[in-house]
Parts: structure tokens; C-alpha cells; sequence
């Protein structure tokens, strides 16, 4: 019988877990483990008090690096990284299992306390957790009342530290009920084979160039001084940046501002002039922020020079992707600079004045230079792969709508078919500037989901010269193009009412509805399920009966949410999306690329120079899983010397 430990530590840093990441956390000197709670196959849970001196017993210290002994805890990425540390050893995941992974594919809470309190499980987390982590675990301030201590140790409140013991121990055992609670609905191994992969992603990390990343800082703050100077001599205000001050004065210029936001700003400097055209543009300058991201980069960084654990596994519990932590990657600003290396070397040689000469805009100089920042090891370059158009094709496939497929199968210009389509013009009368393909263009990436008018303009229709009043017509052609998509969202939302109302397994195409144990369950073409808590009908927002489930909202509580067809529709066309980059990263690393980032549908290598290839990896990607018969998939791709978003040309 295979045996399971079970576990959760406490420990101290002075590095900021949230802000820094375990990684960092862990690399620092200050770091210690404190209490390390443990059960053997779901025994009575023990406490061993480390900070007082106690010692590991040696059954448990042998039972971590025994790859027959499952080893698990909530957030198992946390217990992993600290153990390893702690033994001066690399813990390969291997023999890990994570609760939370096992509760997010069940579209649960990540936390501990929220999982619990949603399972409505006997065991549940101690509340007095919070306190005892700020008093114990991080640094304290010092004060005459404490001595000018820095830090609370277990002798400076004794009843506290056995609570905490208390509480290290529940953690534990709030982890085992969630185990019994979710037994029917183990992770299958193909995902622990994902959750693997994710995890020596995250322990390899990706390299950073600090000096590149402390001097785009430094550039900053003197851009912003340089900036509010002038600012300040064009107005006299007290603080120029400040929004009531700033209208005053325009107020006083005779150009009254009812906002201040960066489209306002625009607006208002395309109608004016001079001194208040000059300050406008100084607003939008101080206004824009290009260095959050380089001080995660910073925070997050480690001895070894490189961020690890930027990826979440199953962060995006609705469709099963992989979501940021600490850099954020996948919100990282695009490269449009022509010349980024010439920028790039500015930054970093510390030539601030000639930035501010060469370009208009420091701040958005900063903001392109971010992804430059990640870089390969020394003899290595960065092989990088994007699927291509990859929801389109999925869409195309699931809902049947085959002229999408044929374009794929083809030339790819899906913009322009689409155009043709709705317009009922020939594709050789469109060209790439005109304006039937840029409608067909927005039309396409706005209308795909259901949406109408609201998501025409989300995706800059108006920007374009479009008016209100062309967008619905504009809908109603792109719909009229896409009949078999349409069905598709339709047939979904039947499906998925008819599960839930008649508890009866429906189909639709490659898609499989079933209500079991309280959950709706849908299985994608790749096996995998997409879960939906509680589902039930209810009154939505239009007045009308509409599927609703429990899950976590747009403000992160646990609440009731509505769903219908399209919305569903994209939860399934998006797992797939992920199912299919899942199963190429298996491949590409699998085939000799050292998988180090990835995001969105796009794949980034750390490969020697002297081995793999751009073609090669674009075409492991490439490769049609056994489940996708008939799906057109193309990767396209480049190399690099420093991470980049550049235009790439086909490959396959």
C-alpha cells in the first residue's frame, strides 16, 4: 500500500511572501522553518517544534526523498521549496501531490480557510492564524515596550507559540478532510504529469538582467523629477500631479476638464495648444507607471539570479490555464521600438539624457524594455514558439463552421474571409489596409463569444471611425457569416440546462454535459473536465430563467455567478486552447527545450546555442494530439538573445 505523508510547515523570512514569491523567500539568509506539522496515511497529526530545538525524526526526513512515499500538503509548491532549502537539497516534485490543485480543477477556492468553509467540512482553519503568522513568521518592529527586538521568538510569548502550535496542526488536519472530501475526484495523471512539468518549470526560473532592471528604475525616477519640474514651472501648483489642482488651472487657462483620465488627456491635447498642451503631455507622462513590473522582477529575483514560480498551475479555474504570480507575465507590455537594441543598451549603460533625446516618451521606452529584462544563460539563446490564432481554429472546429477550417488549412487570412463573408465582397478586393478587413478583424476578435455592441467597442471599434450606430449591423453580419458558431452557443447552453435540470448526459459535438455529486461537469475533447458548482436556474439579470453556479466572481469572493451559452462556450474553446499547449509543452521539453516561461499559447526555451532550432520546436508544437483529428494547428516562431514580442513570420 502506497504511503502518504501529509504536511504543513511555518517559518520565518524577512523577504515578503506575497510581494516576493516562496523562491525568494526561501533564498534568504534569514529564512527558517519554525514548526513542521506531519501525519503518516491519515494518522493522528504530530507537531515538531524546530525553533525550540526539536528534530526531525528520521522516519520523516527519510519518508521527503523517498519517491514511493506521496507526499502532500495545500500549496505543496510552499512545503517543497522550504524543505529544500532547509536540507541544502533539491526536492525533485515528483512524488508531490497539491490539495489546492486538486481542489481548483474542481473549481474551488485556492485558500485553505475558503476550500474548508465551502466543503462545510468539521476540521476548519484556526482564525487566529493571521495574528500568530505576523507575530511569529515576520519581522517586528523594534520598540522600548520590546527591547528593540526585531523579531518574536517562541520565549517571548509561550502561550502564543502553543497556539501556533495548535494551529500548525489544524492546518493539517483541514488538509486531510479536503483529501477524504474530494477522494471520488482524484487529479488524473495526465494533469500530475502537467503539475510535474509546471513545477520544475518554476524551480528552473528564467534569468534576469538586474543591471538592465536597477538602472530602467533609477531612469524612471529621474524622468518623473525631470518631469514634475517642469510641470511645476509651467503651473505654480503646490503639486502638479494632483487632479483638483490640475483642472483649477486649466480652469484658469479657459479649458475646462471634466476628466483627467489618459483618454481624456489625449483628447483635450489634440484640441489645444502651447503651455496648457505642453502640461497636458506632462500629465500623461506622470501619469503612466513603467517600473512596477521592474521592481517585481527585483523583489522576486534570487541568488542565483534568476525569478522562479511566475506560472500558477490551473490559476484560471474556469478553464483549467495557467495564470501569473509576482512579475505577471502574461500582462506584459508588446515591443514596437524599431530599433529595442539601441534602446535597450541606453538603459542599461545608464545614458538616461540620451533617451530623453532619442525618444518621445521615456516611460513608454521603460515599458517596452520590460520583457528585455528576462534573458538566457551564458552559451544559450531563447528559442520562442506561438501557436497561431489558436482560439479561432478550436472555435472553428468544435462549432463545425468548416470555411473557418478551410482558411486555416490555407493561406490564414481568416480577417479577411471573414470580411468577405459579412460583406459579400471578394477576397481580392481586400487588402491588409482596408477597411472591410479591419472591421472583419475587430468583428472577429469581439464577436466570437456572443458579443455584441458593448464588445465591438471594448476592442476599439469606435476608435477605428466606426459610429454607434454601424456596430449592430456589424454584429448581425458576423453572425450571419458564422451560423454554425452561433448554433454552437446555443446547443452548449441547452446542454448544459438539460444536465442540470434532468440530470441526463447530453452531448454536443466533442463536448460531454453530466451533473454529478452537486457539480456540472464538462469533458473537453481532451478528456479533461471543466467544473461548475451548484449549478441551478435562476432569475438572471435579464429577467429571464439562466444557469447560474457558485464559484469565485469578478471580486474574488465565492458567490453566485450566471453563465449562458457563449459564456460557456468560451470556458470550453479556452481549455481546449490550454489542453493543446499542455500537451506541446510535454513534447517540447520532452524533445531537449528547456521550458523556462510561458504565456498565453506562446512557449519560451532556454536553448544551447549550438543545438534545437526555431523550425524544429514550431513543428513539435505543431504536432495534432490523438483527440484533435482534424484540427489545422500552426506555431510560428524566432530566437533571441533577450526576451521579446516581435512580428514572426510562418513556419509551418
Amino acid at each position: 500500500m502506497e504511503r502518504v505523508l501529509e504536511m504543513d510547515i511555518e517559518s520565518f523570512s524577512d523577504v515578503d511572501l506575497i510581494k516576493c514569491g516562496v523562491y525568494a523567500y526561501a533564498d534568504s539568509p534569514a529564512f527558517e522553518i519554525l514548526l513542521f506539522a506531519f501525519s503518516f496515511d491519515g494518522g493522528e497529526t504530530q507537531i515538531i517544534d524546530l525553533a525550540q530545538g526539536e528534530k526531525l525524526p528520521a522516519e520523516v526526513e527519510e519518508a521527503i526523498f523517498d519517491v514511493s512515499v506521496t507526499k502532500t500538503a495545500y500549496n505543496a509548491n510552499f512545503e517543497r521549496t522550504c524543505l529544500s532549502k532547509y536540507f541544502g537539497r533539491y526536492i525533485p516534485p515528483e512524488s508531490w501531490h497539491c490539495s489546492a490543485v486538486q481542489a481548483a480543477m474542481l473549481a474551488l477556492p485556492r485558500s485553505l480557510e475558503d476550500v474548508g468553509r465551502v466543503l462545510g467540512l468539521d476540521e476548519q482553519k484556526m482564525k487566529e492564524g493571521k495574528e500568530l503568522i505576523k507575530y511569529f513568521c515576520v519581522p517586528c518592529k523594534p520598540t522600548k515596550a520590546n527591547g528593540g527586538r526585531t523579531r518574536n521568538l517562541p520565549c517571548h510569548a509561550p502561550e502564543k507559540w502553543e497556539l501556533f502550535k495548535t494551529y500548525c496542526k489544524r492546518d493539517v488536519d483541514v488538509e486531510k478532510s479536503i483529501r477524504r472530501k474530494l477522494h471520488n475526484f482524484p487529479i488524473p495523471e495526465s494533469e500530475m504529469e502537467l503539475y510535474r512539468l509546471d513545477q520544475r518549470i518554476n524551480d528552473r526560473g528564467v534569468l534576469v538582467d538586474m543591471k538592465l532592471v536597477r538602472n530602467a528604475v533609477s531612469c524612471e525616477r529621474l524622468h518623473k523629477e525631470v518631469v514634475t519640474k517642469r510641470a511645476y514651472e509651467l503651473t505654480g501648483l503646490e503639486n502638479p500631479n494632483s487632479v483638483a489642482q490640475l483642472k483649477g488651472w486649466l480652469g484658469d487657462m479657459g479649458m475646462e476638464a471634466e476628466s483627467l483620465s489618459r483618454k481624456a488627456v489625449a483628447e483635450m491635447i489634440a484640441e489645444t495648444d502651447g503651455e496648457v498642451k505642453e502640461l497636458l503631455r506632462l500629465r500623461l507622462m506622470l501619469a503612466k507607471t513603467s517600473v512596477k513590473k521592474y521592481e517585481a522582477i527585483e523583489r522576486s529575483a534570487c541568488s542565483d539570479g534568476r525569478v522562479h514560480g511566475m506560472l500558477m498551475f490551473y490559476g484560471a479555474n474556469r478553464s483549467g490555464r495557467w495564470s501569473g504570480k509576482n512579475v505577471q507575465l502574461h500582462n506584459l507590455p508588446k515591443n514596437y521600438l524599431p530599433d529595442l537594441e539601441l534602446a535597450r543598451d541606453l538603459v542599461k549603460q545608464g545614458r538616461f539624457e540620451d533617451i530623453e533625446l532619442l525618444y518621445d516618451s521615456t516611460p513608454n521606452v521603460l515599458s517596452e524594455l520590460i520583457r528585455t529584462a528576462f534573458i538566457p544563460k551564458q552559451g544559450c539563446r531563447f528559442v520562442v514558439a506561438d501557436f497561431s490564432a489558436i482560439e479561432a481554429r478550436v472555435m472553428g472546429w468544435l462549432s463545425g463552421e468548416e470555411w473557418v477550417l478551410d482558411v486555416f488549412r490555407g493561406d490564414g487570412k481568416l480577417y479577411e474571409m471573414t470580411a468577405s463573408r459579412m460583406f459579400g465582397i471578394p477576397m481580392a478586393e481586400i487588402g491588409k489596409g482596408s477597411p472591410e478587413r479591419a472591421k472583419g478583424k475587430v468583428a472577429s476578435l469581439s464577436c466570437q463569444y456572443g458579443g455584441s455592441k458593448n464588445g465591438l467597442i471594448s476592442m476599439g471599434a469606435l476608435d477605428m471611425g466606426l459610429t454607434e450606430e454601424e456596430l449592430p449591423p456589424l454584429v448581425a453580419a458576423w453572425r450571419k457569416a458564422n451560423p454554425h458558431m452561433v448554433q454552437f452557443w446555443w446547443d452548449v447552453d441547452a446542454a448544459a440546462i438539460k444536465a442540470v435540470t434532468e440530470k441526463q448526459r447530453t452531448k454536443v459535438g466533442r463536448i460531454i454535459f453530466e451533473y454529478k455529486s452537486g457539480i456540472l461537469f464538462i469533458t473537453l475533447p481532451s478528456g479533461r473536465k471543466l467544473s461548475y458548482v451548484k449549478p441551478r436556474m435562476a432569475v438572471n439579470r435579464f429577467g429571464r430563467d439562466g444557469l447560474t453556479y457558485e464559484g469565485i466572481s469578478e471580486n474574488k469572493k465565492w458567490s453566485r455567478i450566471e453563465t449562458y451559452g457563449p459564456k460557456l462556450v468560451e470556458n470550453i474553446v479556452q481549455g481546449t486552447a490550454r489542453d493543446l499547449l499542455a500537451e506541446a509543452m510535454l513534447r517540447v521539453e520532452k524533445k531537449g527545450y528547456p521550458i523556462v516561461m510561458h504565456c498565453h499559447d506562446e512557449i519560451i526555451a532556454e536553448v544551447p546555442e549550438d543545438s534545437g532550432s526555431v523550425d524544429e520546436m514550431c513543428g513539435i508544437m505543431a504536432v495534432q494530439p490523438e483527440w484533435a483529428e482534424g484540427l489545422p494547428l500552426r506555431a510560428d516562431g524566432y530566437q533571441c538573445s533577450f526576451y521579446q514580442k516581435m512580428v514572426v513570420s510562418s513556419s509551418l
